[in-house]
């Protein structure tokens, strides 16, 4: 059940997110190994960042999992997830963050229950 959000301080205006979010879904389940049914990705935009102490393209990232997470994979993803955004966002891959936890599934609620 891995769901990873992403902010940016870019507009997405005109900006094909459906190819982000296929992207992103895509490599989140291959590196985890986990089914793509079961992967979340909230892309939010024009979110006030600063890095570096200016406001030039930007995003943060989070991603949740219940297991699959490792110092490889980790990096892997990370790798992946900054990739699309350069590409996609021209968000350089210096002046992007992403933030992994790795929960137990009665600490993960879906379907009115939890895993």
């Amino acid at each position: 059940m891995p769901c990873l959000n992403l902010s940016t301080n870019v507009n997405l205006d005109g900006v094909d997110t459906s190819s982000i979010l296929s992207d992103a879904t895509s490599s989140v389940a291959s590196i985890i190994g986990k089914p793509q049914a079961y992967v979340m990705i909230v892309l939010k935009g024009s979110v006030p960042i600063s890095f570096g102490g200016n406001e030039q393209p930007a995003a943060y990232g989070e991603l949740v999992s219940i297991g699959g997470l490792n110092p490889d994979v980790n990096k892997k993803l990370s790798a992946a997830i900054a990739s699309i955004l350069e590409t996609k966002l021209s968000v350089p891959k210096s002046r992007f963050f992403l933030k992994f936890y790795d929960t137990k599934g009665s600490d993960f609620g879906w379907n009115g229950s939890t895993f």
